[in-house]
C-alpha cells in the first residue's frame, strides 16, 4: 500500500518519475531579489502617492437642488475638508443643453471637517440641475 498507493491512484501523479522544480541559472539570484524589491519599492510608492492625493482633500456632492422658478434655483450640497480650513465653493446652475444659467460663489468658514451647505442662485434662464463646479480651501 505505502508509497505506490497514492502515485498510480490520480492521473497526473501516475507516474514513479519525479521531476525536478526548475531552479534559476547560476548567478540569477542576486538579480531576482533586485527585482522582487524593485517591485515591492514600486507598489509602496503608488499606495503613498494614492494616499498622499487624497489627505486633506476638499470633497462637494450635490445632495439636493430645486428649480424654484425661471430665475431661481437651490442647490444643497455636502462639503467634506480638512478641519479648520475655509473654502470657497463656485456653484453652478446648468440648462437643458448644459449651458451655464447662473453662478454664485459661497464662502464656507473654517470649522467642522464635514458640513451641509444650500445656495441659491439667481439665473438667467430656467436651470434644470445645479453642480458644484469647484472648491478651494483657503
Amino acid at each position: 500500500m505505502g508509497e505506490g498507493h497514492w502515485t498510480e491512484s490520480h492521473p497526473l501523479t501516475a507516474s514513479k518519475d519525479v521531476m525536478p522544480l526548475p531552479r534559476p541559472a547560476p548567478g540569477t539570484l542576486r538579480w531576482w531579489i533586485v527585482g522582487v524589491l524593485g517591485v515591492g519599492a514600486m507598489v509602496a510608492v503608488v499606495i503613498w502617492y494614492g494616499l498622499a492625493a487624497n489627505v486633506g482633500a476638499v470633497v462637494p456632492e450635490v445632495t439636493a437642488y430645486r428649480v424654484v422658478s425661471d430665475s431661481q434655483l437651490e442647490v444643497d450640497y455636502r462639503l467634506t475638508r480638512p478641519a479648520d480650513r475655509a473654502v470657497t465653493c463656485t456653484i453652478t446652475g446648468l440648462d437643458a443643453r448644459k449651458g451655464i444659467v447662473g453662478t454664485v460663489t459661497d464662502e464656507v468658514p473654517a470649522g467642522e471637517s464635514r458640513v451641509q451647505r444650500s445656495v441659491e442662485i439667481r439665473t438667467a434662464q430656467r436651470a434644470v440641475t445645479g453642480v458644484v463646479d469647484s472648491c478651494v480651501r483657503h
